[in-house]
């Protein structure tokens, strides 16, 4: 995912709301004055600038994609439909070289490269994060954590904003239920790539998302681009995505795409379902956009390098 160099925009209404889906509330959020530019986010911003559009290109030109970021072929196949439950679906395909400008980690760095989608680790249930969605309805980005919430062009920390009354937003059992969520998903991933989940480290940036069919004010707000993690952050190595709406019922569009040479291979999102993958050129990928109805989905990825790893995000 590209963030935070590509941004959300605040999401308006939904043009459209499916019959029979119930609105989350939210009774425990505040709304923020006026947002305050958060000076560390701009900061992550302007460092993360880099080149990643501009390899895209080149990328593009060599693989045969064309400008729309669809195969010269035009041929699009279904890797997992949201109708599927499924237990672990894992197709593996070479790695590229990105892996070997970096330092190497035995027994983490990926040597077996591919991608997974499984709807067994997470049950629909389980995925209650109240206080986490309240400020995405007012947003579209909310990083757990530094606190950053994206509010149009600007950045509200929210710790910094709040102060001791974060308390009264955010509970210990909301983080506790995403320590427990992320663990669950690295064990996944390091089971399926034969890895140990000791070897992983939890990295920046991890957040949750809202993407919606609001016009992009500016270039940042432009989701859908294709980009390569390894390429656009240097020190992933692994990408989840835990989806929290269910596409064609709670929006559509923004199916997940990996752009192959010779077809793209679509998630649909579905509650609980979790896509990961490693984080090199073998999985160039892109959203679609966002037709209509509300995106949800929490971005979760790991390192090998330890002097890139973060801990768990903590409340106080």
């Amino acid at each position: 995912m590209l963030w935070p160099r590509l941004l959300w925009s605040v999401a308006a209404p939904s043009r459209r709301t499916p019959p029979g889906r119930v609105p989350l509330s939210c009774p425990r959020c505040p709304v923020p004055g006026r947002p305050r530019p958060a000076a560390i986010l701009l900061l992550l911003s302007a460092a993360a600038g880099g080149g990643g559009l501009v390899v895209w290109s080149r990328l593009r030109a060599q693989d045969g994609i064309t400008e729309g970021g669809i195969p010269a072929g035009g041929v699009t196949e279904v890797l997992a439909h949201r109708s599927d439950n499924l237990r672990d679906k894992f197709v593996e395909i070479p790695c590229s070289e990105d892996y070997d400008s970096h330092k190497r980690f035995e027994g983490c760095t990926p040597r077996k490269c591919g991608r997974g989608v499984t709807d067994a680790v997470i049950t629909r249930e389980e995925l209650i994060f109240p206080s986490f969605f309240c400020f995405l309805f007012q947003a579209s980005i909310l990083d757990l954590h530094s606190g950053a919430l994206s509010m149009g062009k600007h950045f509200v920390n929210l710790y910094r904003y709040f102060g001791d009354k974060i308390q009264d937003i955010f509970t210990e059992e909301d983080f506790a239920l995403y320590r427990d969520v992320r663990q669950r998903i690295q064990q996944r991933i390091a089971q399926v790539f034969g890895i140990s989940s000791s070897a992983m480290y939890l990295t920046k940036p991890t957040f949750f998302s809202r993407m919606n069919s609001t016009e992009a004010k500016t270039t940042h707000d432009e989701y859908w681009h294709p980009h390569v993690d390894k390429v656009t952050y240097g020190s992933f190595d692994y990408t989840s995505l835990l989806y929290l709406s269910d596409y064609s019922e709670d929006f559509g569009g923004g199916r997940f795409l990996f752009m192959d040479a010779d077809s793209n291979k679509t998630v649909e999102p579905r509650a609980g379902r979790v896509s990961f993958f490693t984080s090199g050129s073998e999985n160039l990928h892109r959203v679609e956009k966002v037709q209509w109805g509300t995106r949800f989905a929490i971005t979760i990825s790991f390192t090998c390098d330890p002097e890139y790893g973060i801990g768990d995000p903590l409340l106080g």
